[in-house]
């Protein structure tokens, strides 16, 4: 039973969901936007955010722990020059989930844009 678990599994193993979901982080903070599914963006945000959270410290440990969570130089270093100062003086909610009302064509799944406020 998965009571009382959180996020979704993404028919996908552990190490396999942990890089996908890292990497849709990468490319939200990269572009600043993704068009994804409803379903991942719903997962991505609270991660998204949290990372934020962590880099409006700024110090040397946030450093750290993003590097340590996200294995990519380049957006951890937008994440603490650009992002960061960006958010400082807000207390939370950075990202938008918009339900685009289009639906992928192969599958049928609704889709989403997910992006920074």
């Amino acid at each position: 039973m998965r009571h009382r678990k959180e996020g979704k599994k993404f028919n996908r193993k552990t190490g396999a969901r942990r890089s996908f979901l890292r990497n849709l982080v990468g490319d939200v903070v990269r572009h600043g936007k993704i068009e994804t599914t409803e379903a991942r963006a719903k997962a991505l945000r609270p991660l998204v955010e949290h990372l934020v959270t962590i880099a409006k410290r700024g110090d040397l440990a946030s450093r750290r722990i993003l590097l340590r969570r996200l294995h990519n130089k380049n957006v951890v270093e937008r994440l603490l020059d650009e992002v960061g100062p960006r958010y400082a003086d807000r207390k939370g909610g950075y990202m938008r989930v918009l339900k685009l009302g289009k639906t992928r064509k192969r599958d049928g799944v609704r889709l989403a844009r997910l992006e920074f406020v």
